[in-house]
């Protein structure tokens, strides 16, 4: 019975998983450059199923205590594939490079950077929590907030770029060549990957509380409720490009307060970036 009640965080986890790899098998079965709006989307669709799935495995696994070595290592390896591997395959399927140039190098490094950094990340996560275990302050520590991009909001961040570039509300605006466009978004790619494997701290929604009254609660819910509906009715690649851009500024943002504000001060003290490990 023990080994059933394993099974449903892990299946969760296979779903992530099965996402990702759905990702990599349709966008290598298209045209290099022919990565469309309706491609991109649909594979937006499926890294934010893998995402939510990424967010339940865990949560299920611990409301069932059914956490387990292997989900654990499961949940990393499929976190490699689905937000480390498949962004950069679609954003190479997607651009319009002739083969052997300079330009195509520079997206293939870039590409390449983003996938390392991200498993790069991956591993720094389960060595701290390995290293946590049995220490209730360091864990306690570790659900305020993330040390570097959390690598599924830097692969919807990364998706969700480019979508917005080749949309039809982007191309009104921008209308940019598809050479500037390659250098655009390979030089976004390599950002988010050195933001993975940076010592800044980004806050965690499991920790974000507020102190308000339950009725203007209520209220703020329904209003926030109505705004997100309906831009993702109408505006669907520009409100999630605000949303995760604005998670990542506002990573960015506390760790600059804290640093301008010093050490001896109490001024966002959990936002203190990690000294560098000694190896």
């Amino acid at each position: 019975m023990r080994r059933q009640v394993y099974l449903i965080p892990n299946m969760i986890t296979a779903f992530a998983l099965a996402c990702g790899l759905f990702i990599i098998f349709k966008v290598n079965m298209i045209e290099p450059g022919s990565g469309s709006y309706h491609v991109l989307f649909t594979s937006l669709l499926l890294l934010l199923m893998a995402a939510f799935a990424d967010l339940m495995d865990g949560a299920v696994a611990r409301i069932i205590r059914a956490e387990s070595e292997f989900g654990f290592m499961f949940d990393s390896l499929a976190d490699a594939v689905s937000f480390g591997v498949a962004p950069s395959v679609l954003l190479l399927k997607g651009l319009s490079l002739e083969q052997g140039t300079g330009l195509s190098f520079f997206a293939i490094v870039g590409a390449m950077l983003y996938s390392i950094c991200g498993i790069l990340r991956l591993v720094r996560f389960n060595v701290k929590v390995t290293q946590a275990k049995g220490n209730i302050e360091e864990e306690a520590a570790q659900k305020k907030n993330f040390t570097g991009l959390p690598i599924p909001a830097a692969a919807i961040t990364a998706v969700v770029t480019n979508l917005f570039f080749i949309s039809p509300m982007a191309e009104k605006w921008l209308n940019w060549a598809p050479t500037t466009l390659a250098i655009v978004l390979t030089s976004i790619w390599i950002v988010l990957g050195f933001l993975m494997v940076s010592r800044w701290k980004f806050p965690s929604l499991k920790a974000l509380h507020f102190r308000v009254p339950s009725f203007q609660l209520v209220l703020m819910t329904v209003v926030m409720a109505i705004f997100i509906l309906y831009g993702i009715l109408h505006f669907f690649p520009l409100m999630l490009l605000i949303l995760t851009w604005g998670y990542i500024l506002l990573g960015i943002i506390l760790s600059m307060i804290r640093l301008i504000a010093g050490k001896k001060s109490k001024t966002l003290e959990d936002f203190e970036p990690d000294e560098e490990d000694a190896e």
